[in-house]
């Protein structure tokens, strides 16, 4: 693997239903809401009838003091099971969200495989790789975390006093 591509990998573990963990992640224009990194999410295709074709502009932030923007178009939906995309722009690969029930609790997993394409990324990234890793972490971190607090309000309003 070069050192502009990455494989970068987020486990997480959600303490909510496979349904409610699909009904967010497979919502990308509300991640803006929850996902502090998201900053913009912008419907440029609609899909079909699953939302197989579909083209979204992301713009995101980042821990370092870049931001990366890229449209990413939905290649394959397995409901409540997998969403993945191929991205294109400032990052091109794959990006793959795959759900998994573990009774109450759900799992979440994240493939990232991409290359870097802006040009100073390029050109450095023989030695900011560990650093492009780091970030991807930081910003998955805040998925997370913005996901359980979102999962959780959505939680409360549903079953208010509990």
């Amino acid at each position: 693997m070069s050192s502009t591509e990455f494989h970068l990998v987020t486990k997480w573990a959600i303490d909510a239903s496979v349904e409610d963990v699909w009904q967010v992640l497979s919502t990308p224009e509300t991640w803006p809401g929850w996902w502090p990194s998201v900053k913009e999410v912008t419907l440029l295709r609609k899909g079909d009838e699953m939302g197989i074709g579909a083209v979204r502009r992301m713009t995101w932030s980042t821990a370092l003091p870049y931001d990366l923007a890229f449209e990413m178009e939905t290649t394959r939906i397995e409901p409540q099971s997998l969403i993945e995309g191929r991205a294109y722009g400032e990052l091109e690969g794959v990006g793959r969200w795959t759900l998994q029930s573990k009774g109450l609790k759900c799992d979440v997993r994240y493939d990232w495989i991409v290359k870097v394409t802006k040009p100073w990324m390029v050109r450095l990234s023989f030695i900011l790789k560990p650093v492009f890793s780091w970030n991807h972490s930081v910003v998955m971190e805040r998925g997370r975390r913005g996901l359980v607090h979102h999962l959780a309000r959505d939680s409360e309003k549903k079953n208010p006093g509990t």
